[in-house]
């Protein structure tokens, strides 16, 4: 991610100054201008997490229970990316609780990792029914937060304050990383939802593997620096209040 120190324009945005002196990072639509060239190393890294993602799948064809598998990955997922939001709950702690078996020593914020839980396999059920899109995205964030700390800052809704991301206690003018302003966050996810249609036009009469994976990557990155919802659980979040 681009630091808010740089003064570059990059092919994947550049840094504006707002009213208020701070600067925010404005992505560009996707896909960047020039495009990326899908050769040399980065064909090369492509194509090893391909044989990678193979490998995978045919391991999965020899377990006698895939099912079980799943059910465990997408746990382990989730207690690790909830780390990274501040919780303390170890994967065991998880299945205790999902088992209901009461541990007087398990984290208050286990509750947390079991709402990624849902909220990733609401996502995965919606998807038979729903393209991957803004609406999607935001009910996954109201599932998220469901019941836990931040489920006050308005679930399932766009941001409407400024957010950023640096040590406790910095500034805005001090932070590592500051998204766009609120106002700018509609277009920016609109220019990423009209993406996501041409890509799935395409996708849908051929399969371009290597091309699924680099902009499944610039997908996941897109979203990341919009920051669209209000993330309360960051372990180190700011807020414009």
């Amino acid at each position: 991610m681009i630091n808010a120190a740089d003064n570059k324009e990059h092919r994947a945005g550049q840094y504006v100054r707002q009213p208020s002196r701070y600067r925010a990072f404005i992505p560009k639509p996707l896909p960047p201008d020039p495009p990326i060239a899908l050769s040399g190393p980065l064909q090369a890294l492509l194509s090893k997490a391909d044989y990678a993602l193979g490998r995978l799948d045919g391991a999965i064809l020899t377990l006698p229970n895939p099912d079980l598998f799943v059910f465990m990955y997408v746990r382990k997922e989730a207690v690790l990316s909830s780390q990274i939001e501040g919780t303390q709950s170890s994967l065991q702690n998880l299945l205790a609780a999902e088992a209901k078996l009461f541990d007087p020593a398990t984290p208050d914020d286990v509750r947390e990792v079991s709402n990624y839980v849902r909220a990733m396999n609401h996502g995965l059920a919606r998807l038979a029914t729903l393209p991957v899109s803004v609406h999607l995205i935001k009910e996954i964030h109201a599932e998220l937060l469901r019941g836990v700390r931040g489920g006050r800052l308005a679930p399932g809704e766009l941001r409407t304050s400024q957010n950023w991301i640096g040590p406790a206690g910095c500034t805005l003018a001090e932070a590592a990383f500051v998204p766009p302003p609120p106002h700018e966050v509609p277009q920016a996810l609109a220019d990423l939802e009209r993406f996501l249609g041409e890509a799935a036009m395409i996708h849908g009469t051929c399969r371009e593997t290597l091309r699924e994976q680099a902009e499944a990557a610039r997908l996941d990155a897109a979203i990341a620096a919009c920051l669209p919802v209000r993330q309360a659980n960051l372990k180190e979040p700011g807020y414009d209040r």
